[in-house]
């Protein structure tokens, strides 16, 4: 199975520097361009199926880039980690103490080893139903992180030392 990995648009809250977690907020407008040119993007590159977190920014985003083109998958597995008591907190403040909740979890929320755990779940359950499709999936830094750990790109501590970084598009074989 091949998977493309692309983050969901920029939301209200990325513009004002919020962790959203399990907040379902919507795209700027910025965002809704975004998506837009991702479904540009993707235009030339074979699909078989999308996937994405059910939260309100990512499948918006599978919406405005792809419309009804594709079979989609909406599934809360791949939704971002739950911060629990630090939704909607400041992405300073998240960055700041998010190594503390490796594997304790946040305040009436999830550390990042169930998040991982979780989306983890999905992807195996995807392999054995699709193991030969290749799968468009559109989610959040959670999402990627489970990706990133199941195959064996980076330990979950490399993922959260590392920088975000945005890219097109990430490519990952399983």
């Amino acid at each position: 199975m091949k998977v493309y990995f692309v983050t969901h648009s920029t939301s209200k809250d990325n513009e004002t520097k919020i962790a959203s977690g399990w907040r379902d907020v919507e795209l700027s407008k910025i965002g809704v361009q975004q998506a837009k040119s991702l479904g540009e993007r993707f235009k030339g590159i074979k699909i078989d199926l999308i996937c994405c977190s059910d939260l309100k920014r990512a499948t918006d985003t599978v919406k405005i880039a792809f419309g009804e083109k594709y079979p989609i998958v909406v599934d809360r597995r791949l939704r971002e980690i739950n911060y629990g008591d630090f939704n909607g907190k400041s992405k300073e403040l998240i960055d700041s103490i998010k190594k503390k909740y490796i594997t304790q979890p946040f305040p009436n929320g999830e550390s990042y080893e169930e998040a991982v755990a979780r989306v983890q779940e999905f992807f195996k359950e995807l392999k054995e139903k699709y193991p030969d499709k290749v799968v468009l999936v559109i989610g959040h830094r959670a999402t990627q992180y489970g990706l990133e750990v199941l195959t064996g790109q980076k330990t979950l501590k490399e993922c959260l030392e590392t920088p975000f970084r945005w890219q097109p598009y990430w490519k990952y074989d399983f």
